[in-house]
């Protein structure tokens, strides 16, 4: 296909192509952009559109309240703590 600019393509991506590359890429991406024609083609009447190829299921778990550690228990790994508070380096100035 010859109605597309490889170094269009390029700049859009931020890649920096050598005349090589440029070709052997120009070809690739032609090749591609011809078998998209061809997918055109196929008479997808009656098929139903799909956001993903497989069904997917939510696979976590249910959402059920359980006892959560005490307070000395959360601190007692801390490697910095002050007044019952973990204590984290300042980030924003």
């Amino acid at each position: 296909m010859s109605d597309f600019d490889i170094r269009y393509v390029a700049r859009l991506a931020r890649v920096a192509l050598t005349p090589e590359e440029e070709k052997k890429l120009g070809n690739q991406l032609g090749l591609i952009l011809g078998y998209i024609d061809q997918l055109k083609q196929v008479n997808v009447d009656g098929v139903e559109p799909l956001s993903h190829a497989v069904p997917l299921f939510n696979v976590t778990r249910p959402d059920i309240p359980a006892p959560s550690l005490d307070h000395e228990a959360a601190l007692r790994n801390a490697p910095s703590k002050a007044s019952g508070l973990f204590v984290v380096p300042k980030i924003v100035e």
